[in-house]
């Protein structure tokens, strides 16, 4: 019996010692991995509100919310916008309740939904923010950069980490006295860093003083596209 356990112990090794970088390595191969990165303006202005009203009936608080709708409608035609391109991503309708009466009476209903308005030109911004500020039952307005034309701006990313994978790749070839061959297989990952950048209201002793703007001859912070490419050469 000890006989036979020195035995498989040793078969055991010998299997071991033959596959010492496991099943998937490859072999006269290198593996290497980079990054990339590209920077790119942003072509869209993204401005998030909330529209609710509140009424004592359920009818009255959705003919309100309908009257400022449409008032909206009208500051975004008044900016130069186009109301189709509003997108509304909620609607809800729910009743106040008195919780200070042991009964839990219904007293008032309210009506709200959330609207993003995309702008791909940015000298609409002010105005939009300034109509929509002036209607009552507009709240939480908040504006962000994005880039919906993302893909360019991917590609070049992914170009600049492979490229930076391949010089890698390249330096441990020769370093090793060997010289870098095919590329065998790549896997490549991006990711997007959006900038929340708050923005400048005009306002009318803006306008009227002939003031400039606290973000005047600004540039919108840019976007941060990356990419990270794992990469896998032959060697000869």
């Amino acid at each position: 019996m000890r006989l036979l356990a020195v035995i498989l112990l040793l078969t055991s090794f010998a299997v071991f010692a033959q596959e010492p970088h496991g099943s998937g390595f490859l072999p006269n191969s290198i593996s290497v991995g980079a990054d990339g990165e590209f920077e790119s303006a942003p072509d869209t202005a993204v401005i998030t509100c909330s529209l609710s009203a509140q009424e004592n009936t359920s009818q009255a608080a959705f003919d309100s919310a309908s009257r400022l709708a449409e008032q909206m409608r009208q500051a975004l035609r008044g900016a130069g916008v186009d109301p189709k391109t509003a997108e509304l991503s909620r609607y809800s309708l729910y009743p106040l309740f008195d919780y200070k009466n042991a009964k839990q009476k219904v007293i008032a209903y309210r009506v709200g939904t959330n609207v993003t308005i995309k702008l791909k030109d940015f000298g609409k911004i002010a105005p939009v923010t300034e109509a929509l500020a002036g209607l009552g039952g507009i709240t939480g307005q908040n504006m962000n950069y994005d880039l919906e034309e993302v893909d360019a701006a991917k590609q070049k990313a992914i170009d600049r980490a492979f490229a930076r994978a391949r010089t890698y790749a390249d330096t441990l070839a020769r370093a090793s006295g060997k010289q870098l061959s095919s590329l065998i297989s790549a896997a490549v990952d991006t990711q997007q860093v959006v900038p929340m950048v708050p923005y400048a209201r005009m306002t009318v002793a803006n306008i009227e003083a002939k003031m400039p703007a606290p973000t005047e001859d600004f540039q919108a912070s840019k976007i941060k596209v990356t990419a990270h490419v794992n990469a896998v050469f032959a060697l000869q």
